[in-house]
């Protein structure tokens, strides 16, 4: 396996995003974060691309930012301790790079979470769409421990996942939980055993990677576009995405495929 601290590969319509630093159990630097930002943004023009998954390799899927490069001279967040005034911009120069770049990110993002996340590590796995765990992954936002916050869409996307009082309760003590916990809190949707982690994860994503990817990128849309208006919006934009969707090819194999009784054969478009 190279050396570089993230590996990018597409295998059929899935892409994989791989952080490959396990001696730090994945703890990102500047040139994890580059590639990061760069993969996503791939696998968005892509039009073979219809899914990703991001995973970590290792015991650990993510422990957030690598605090040891500050030792060596050299700061992940690009802070200027000399002039505070230069760091307003330091969180959205480096790690606001990967939510920003799937804000528009239309395509199902899944994270198999084969370790800990913790801290921007759990900000990283709460960007994605969906999240499996292996029973062996343990969670955190341990930002308060050190006197910091969520620098990097936290406190935006927990409470949208779990509520805001769990998510309140997670930031302000930081504890770390286990999988099972996170099950039964819905912050993840599966916890399968270690060994089967990315095959489920895999079969799940050509799942939907086979499915009409003109729907499912607007269900997506959709979704989260529908939480932040009210109903009356949200069904205008339903009504919208219905016309686009009819206008597809999918939209003629799924019914001609149902009526000769055979499974569809979905082109993408």
């Amino acid at each position: 396996m190279t050396d570089a601290p993230l590996l990018y590969d597409v295998q059929g319509h899935v892409a994989t995003i791989t952080l490959n630093r396990p001696e730090k159990m994945n703890a990102f630097n500047a040139e994890m974060l580059d590639l990061w930002q760069e993969s996503i943004l791939s696998a968005h023009s892509d039009e073979g691309v219809r899914v990703v998954i991001v995973t970590g390799t290792g015991r650990g899927f993510c422990s957030g930012a690598d605090v040891s490069s500050e030792g060596a001279g050299s700061d992940v967040l690009g802070r200027d301790p000399a002039a505070p005034a230069n760091n307003r911009n330091n969180l959205r120069n480096s790690v606001q790079r990967v939510p920003r770049a799937l804000l528009n990110f239309e395509k199902p993002y899944i994270a198999a979470l084969n370790g800990a996340a913790v801290g921007a590590g759990m900000d990283m796995a709460s960007m994605a769409d969906l999240r499996i765990a292996s029973e062996n992954a343990k969670f955190g936002m341990a930002y308060v421990r050190m006197g910091l916050i969520p620098g990097d869409g936290g406190a935006y996307f927990l409470p949208r996942i779990i509520g805001m009082a769990k998510a309140l309760e997670l930031m302000w003590t930081g504890r770390i939980f286990t999988a099972q916990e996170a099950l039964e809190m819905g912050y993840v949707s599966r916890v399968v055993p270690q060994d089967d982690l990315m095959s489920e994860v895999n079969d799940l994503a050509h799942e939907i990677a086979n499915s009409p990817a003109v729907s499912v990128q607007l269900i997506k849309r959709l979704a989260y576009r529908s939480a932040q208006v009210g109903m009356h919006e949200a069904l205008e934009m339903a009504e919208h995405a219905m016309v686009i969707t009819r206008t597809t090819e999918d939209a003629k194999e799924g019914p001609r495929a149902f009526t000769e009784k055979r499974p569809p054969n979905f082109q993408g478009r």
